[in-house]
């Protein structure tokens, strides 16, 4: 696959448990999947900093495919689409924030209960 042909991604990001669980799809096929056990320190952090670790996992595992182009992320925890107009945050997300800044993402919210691949992946 060349840069030209990529048109769009869709990443869907999330956690389960102990893994964070990904899909990269272009027009509604799988490319790729990716999930990594979370680290012993990780496993005490917030439901939303645990989908936002996903999330900027896969874009570190995927930077040759997702670099250049728009990047929509589905995630079913809405408060993600949030995340850049926070006032107050601690470093770890100022370094997260710092990173998705490089790329051109759009994080979408795509309820849990329609989320058919969150499901497939648990």
């Amino acid at each position: 696959m060349t840069p030209t042909e990529v048109r769009s991604f869709l990443g869907l990001a999330g956690y389960y448990r102990f893994r964070g669980l990904c899909v990269l799809t272009q027009h509604g096929k799988v490319i790729a999947y990716v999930s990594r056990h979370l680290r012993k320190h990780e496993k005490d952090y917030p439901t939303h900093d645990l989908e936002l670790a996903a999330v900027v996992h896969v874009l570190k595992i995927w930077r040759h495919y997702l670099y250049g182009i728009n990047v929509d992320i589905f995630t079913y925890h809405k408060i993600l689409q949030y995340i850049f107009r926070q006032n107050e945050l601690n470093l770890r997300l100022c370094r997260w924030l710092e990173l998705l800044k490089d790329y051109d993402v759009d994080i979408l919210y795509h309820p849990g209960n329609v989320n058919v691949v969150a499901d497939a992946l648990s």
